[in-house]
């Protein structure tokens, strides 16, 4: 299988490009940096992980995309508190984020099957 055909992929993908799409002109960039590489982390793990020869290494990066994941839930919460994020995109983009990272936990406990 490859990566492209996951559901979580294209997802995390689509969400990545709407954060950096509605944040294009945000002047703090310390922020805009942050959020837009937390989102970009998701597809990048899951990508690298399926790519990787063991079911072990890629359970490993599935986690670190899931991290990612709680990662970018938290600063768009942060963002939304201090006005860069309008809520309902925010609110949006949470719940994508809890999808996602639901949809991770259960490909992991599914790669973990075959660890040995």
């Amino acid at each position: 299988m490859k990566f492209e055909d996951l559901d979580v992929w294209q997802r995390s993908v689509r969400l990545s490009i709407e954060i950096y799409q509605l944040l294009r002109e945000l002047k703090d960039f310390g922020f805009k940096d942050q959020i837009t590489r937390s989102g970009l982390s998701i597809p990048s793990n899951i990508a690298e992980g399926f790519d990787r020869v063991s079911n072990k290494e890629c359970v490993t990066f599935l986690s670190y995309a899931k991290g990612s994941c709680a990662e970018l839930r938290t600063q768009i919460h942060i963002g939304i508190e201090i006005g860069y994020i309008d809520r309902t995109s925010g609110e949006r983009w949470i719940q994508q984020t809890r999808e996602i990272s639901n949809m991770l936990g259960g490909l992991i406990k599914t790669k973990r099957s075959f660890v040995k």
